[in-house]
């Protein structure tokens, strides 16, 4: 990779859309303009996030900057884990392996379901009463 060049993947989860770039750079990752353990006040969102460095090994090789938005902050943990992971499978794909075996190219497709008529939620029923 050269000092201007970046290589990106594009991460979903949920509701939200993380826009993840890779750069070389001494290992800080940047999610809207500021660190990620100020957008990210939890200990599991930020292993989230880490996980595909620490999975392939590339902790501190890499500057991560992401665009995110839409849904909550563990559905915005997720889309960065997502795209982080697409990228550095597309940087090099000695890393693909390792990713797949780990679970983290695939997208996870859970969404909330859709409230039913007739229902108070999407499957709740209201209290049946027999008398």
């Amino acid at each position: 990779m050269s000092e201007e060049s970046y290589v990106w993947g594009t991460g979903k989860r949920k509701c939200a859309i993380a826009q993840a770039r890779l750069l070389p750079g001494k290992g800080e990752i940047i999610v809207n303009d500021r660190p990620y353990q100020e957008a990210f006040p939890r200990i599991e969102h930020r292993r989230m996030i880490e996980h595909p460095l620490q999975a392939t090994n590339t902790m501190g090789k890499f500057r991560v900057t992401v665009k995110v938005n839409g849904g909550g902050l563990s559905g915005q943990a997720g889309a960065i884990r997502h795209g982080i992971a697409r990228a550095l499978a597309k940087e090099n794909e000695l890393f693909k392996p390792m990713l797949r075996k780990e679970g983290l190219l695939t997208r996870d497709s859970r969404i909330k379901e859709r409230k039913k008529y007739g229902l108070k939620r999407a499957r709740k029923a209201p209290q049946y009463t027999k008398r």
